[in-house]
């Protein structure tokens, strides 16, 4: 399929707004869970960056075209069982050694 010369640039346009709010997320999902793996008890940062873990993942869905699911639990609450999950790892690995 050929494209316009406008077409083809609001097409890349797009393509660098989603790539760029992926990237977005990605860094505020990280930076959450190496708050909750490493700091577990500052809740205050950690309800602040799943805010905005949160607030990323609804502009990533936004551009994507994705509505979100009235069921899904927020992003920020599936990291925060995920890194508690590693966290009892961790804890009953080194208790067994």
């Amino acid at each position: 399929m050929r494209y316009s010369r406008t077409e083809y640039t609001q097409l890349r346009a797009a393509h660098e707004r989603i790539a760029n709010a992926q990237q977005d997320y990605d860094r505020l999902r990280a930076a959450y869970l190496q708050v909750a793996r490493t700091e577990p008890g500052h809740e205050v940062a950690l309800v602040m960056m799943g805010a905005d873990v949160d607030r990323a993942h609804a502009a990533l869905q936004a551009l994507v075209g994705l509505r979100q699911s009235p069921y899904a639990l927020e992003p920020s609450e599936v990291l925060k069982r995920q890194a508690a999950a590693d966290n009892d790892d961790k804890h009953s690995k080194a208790a067994s050694a």
